[in-house]
């Protein structure tokens, strides 16, 4: 039996000019996961990523902390989608960077919006894939982790691939997965076990290196 943990990357930009990039404060959480599995004598027999920045830094982050450094091999399946690419393909024109409270939340209504109009069909944003093209990125992942791999195996990527695992795992909708996505904090961590047949949720969104008094101002959401 494997243990798979999925960890969501560390406080990216958004509304910045590069929203792949991580945050000081992403940073930060990164290395604080690092130093907790370090504090508890964790290691990992394979590490797997996204092609993303924020994902090979929230992984460099967190082998600092740890002490470790393992060769990931990069899954461009696990890659996120395109929020901009949603967002345009069902409101055209300017896209407003949001700077304010009312503007994250609005940026946020859009986002639900575009994705489920993408999950079913209805629109086709540019220089996306199709939703069943993206899924089959994150299952495909998933198959080639229960095939290949044993032991503890580190998976770091984004919400939206995170929460279509966990939703390919639960058999539940992918609509359901939008919900799962809007809830994943920054640097949390969601735990698969596994073996040749399946995959098995044993945690979502947890965050134990930040449940401390001196951390707890460190959990974000984007």
């Amino acid at each position: 039996m494997g243990q798979l943990y999925l960890v969501r990357h560390g406080q990216a930009s958004l509304g910045a000019a590069d929203y792949d990039q991580l945050s000081p404060l992403g940073l930060q959480q990164s290395h604080r996961l690092g130093e907790h599995w370090q504090a508890q004598g964790l290691t990992f027999d394979a590490v797997i990523t996204g092609a993303l920045k924020r994902h090979a830094q929230t992984l460099a982050g967190i082998q600092q902390g740890m002490g470790t450094r393992h060769e990931a091999r990069v899954w461009p399946g696990l890659n996120e989608y395109d929020s901009e690419a949603l967002i345009r393909a069902i409101q055209p024109g300017e896209l407003v960077k949001p700077t304010t409270p009312e503007g994250y939340k609005q940026h946020f209504r859009l986002l639900r919006d575009g994705l489920t109009q993408w999950m079913a069909g209805v629109v086709s944003p540019q220089g996306m894939p199709s939703y069943t093209e993206f899924a089959k990125g994150v299952t495909s992942a998933l198959d080639h982790i229960r095939q290949q791999h044993e032991g503890n195996v580190l998976l770091v990527s984004s919400g939206g691939p995170i929460a279509t695992a966990v939703a390919h795992v639960l058999r539940v909708s992918p609509e359901t997965s939008i919900e799962l996505n809007m809830r994943l904090r920054n640097s949390a961590v969601s735990e698969f076990s596994f073996n040749a047949k399946r995959h098995s949720l044993i945690a979502f969104n947890s965050v134990p290196h930040l449940e401390t008094p001196s951390h707890k101002e460190w959990v974000t959401f984007a």
